[in-house]
């Protein structure tokens, strides 16, 4: 019982502690450190003694008593954080967006309190986040500190080895005490700028979550439901952010289908194949309300643009239902937002659905010459069923050919060997 209670709260408020600890102390390895200590003594005491009546505060408070028992035995540990400390006082941090009302839902399950331990995971997510790290250090950072991942649980989420994974960590923590990045919220000029890569490190969390990108299942459903945790923090702690609303719609709009996606073995089951009493309707509902809200009140932005075309994917009772000329609209809209080939690929198959297979065959094919589409299985594959469509078997063939070659999961190698097979 008490084993379970410290992985509950470890769980659902270990960015908390740490954003906590980081603000009080300059230092995100102490704040590690102090934080398996506090774990480690609540497994020892907790057994004995009862549970706490509010075990997050109980954990906050023995991991500071650690942290100052640390800092008064090395005064060299001490002299640095002192320097840290004094920097981020000259750096004049921007104030907190108004958050008011969000503290309530982080603090009623695990005990901590708004005057305790005030939510100071944005600061924390912006640090993660820094534009100085390099794109694939912010996610795998993101998903050890804010997400409660283990190190090896991101080395299997980024397909390295276990040390390989250790040793970036490791070096984006080091990036950010020798450039000294600050931790706090950008101020209103730094935002706009800042902002998107935050969302984008939690849509990479999703994104593998939803279709891993090699091993025996198509999806990871433990990093897609961490990733919507984080949305969700994110939408509490920025409520004006008309596009954290658009992620956080896009999330549960796509994950709504998560237990229609796969077969009894796993395989993967397509769209238009897919049993719709099975999607999450609750989900698709909030989702469709934050859709409302991410598209209200100026400009849309991609992912509010994304999250409205799933929304209509979810809405429809068939694929032929799907109001596929408003999604080949919206596509419009998103490639002039943020023009990708992968943008381009889904357009194309939006374009079939309301042409014809002829007419997205036709754009597909235009987009031959793009050389980030060599290693992206779903444009082979896309191929590969509008050239099946047109008869034109044995060019369908050798798209999943190309695509077998690519895809990572066995489930989708399967799939492919099976539409070989047909």
């Amino acid at each position: 019982m008490a084993a379970e209670a410290v992985e509950a709260v470890f769980r659902e408020e270990r960015g908390l502690l740490l954003a906590s600890l980081v603000r009080r102390f300059g230092d995100l390895d102490l704040a590690e450190e102090v934080t398996s200590e506090a774990i480690e003594a609540a497994l020892r005491h907790w057994p004995a003694e009862g549970v706490p009546a509010r075990p997050g505060a109980w954990l906050l408070t023995t991991a500071r008593r650690r942290a100052v028992d640390r800092l008064r035995r090395d005064r060299a540990y001490a002299a640095r954080l002192a320097v840290l400390a004094a920097d981020a006082e000259r750096a004049e941090p921007a104030p907190a967006p108004d958050v008011s009302g969000s503290g309530q839902g982080f603090g009623s399950g695990s005990g901590f309190g708004s005057d305790e331990l005030p939510d100071e995971r944005l600061q924390l997510f912006f640090t993660c986040a820094h534009p100085a790290l390099a794109a694939e250090d912010r996610t795998a950072l993101t998903l050890r500190c804010l997400a409660g991942l283990t190190t090896p649980e991101v080395a299997r989420a980024f397909l390295v080895p276990t040390a390989t994974m250790a040793q970036r960590i490791v070096r984006a923590k080091k990036k950010i005490r020798e450039a000294r990045i600050p931790f706090r919220v950008p101020g209103p000029d730094e935002l706009p700028e800042r902002l998107p890569g935050v969302l984008q490190v939690v849509y990479s969390v999703f994104t593998e979550g939803y279709a891993a990108s090699s091993g025996p299942r198509l999806q990871r459903l433990d990093l897609a439901e961490e990733a919507i945790r984080l949305a969700r923090i994110l939408r509490r702690l920025l409520p004006a952010e008309r596009e954290s609303a658009g992620l956080l719609a896009l999330l549960l709009l796509v994950h709504a289908r998560r237990d229609a996606r796969t077969g009894p073995e796993g395989e993967p089951v397509l769209l238009e194949d897919q049993d719709r009493g099975r999607w999450d309707r609750p989900m698709i509902e909030e989702g469709r309300a934050l859709v409302v809200r991410a598209l209200t009140g100026g400009p849309a932005g991609p992912y509010g643009v994304q999250a409205a075309i799933a929304a209509l994917h979810d809405e429809a009772t068939d694929v032929a239902a799907t109001d596929w000329p408003q999604i080949v609209a919206l596509y419009d809209v998103l490639r002039t937002l943020t023009p990708s080939p992968v943008v381009e690929v889904n357009r194309a198959v939006a374009v079939a659905m309301r042409d014809g297979p002829g007419a997205g065959l036709a754009l597909l094919d235009a987009l031959a010459g793009e050389p980030r589409l060599r290693a992206y299985p779903p444009y082979a594959v896309a191929r590969g069923d509008l050239l099946g469509r047109l008869g034109r078997d044995g060019e369908a063939a050798a798209a999943y050919r190309e695509a077998l070659e690519l895809t990572g999961t066995e489930p989708e190698r399967a799939a492919l060997r099976r539409k070989l097979g047909e």
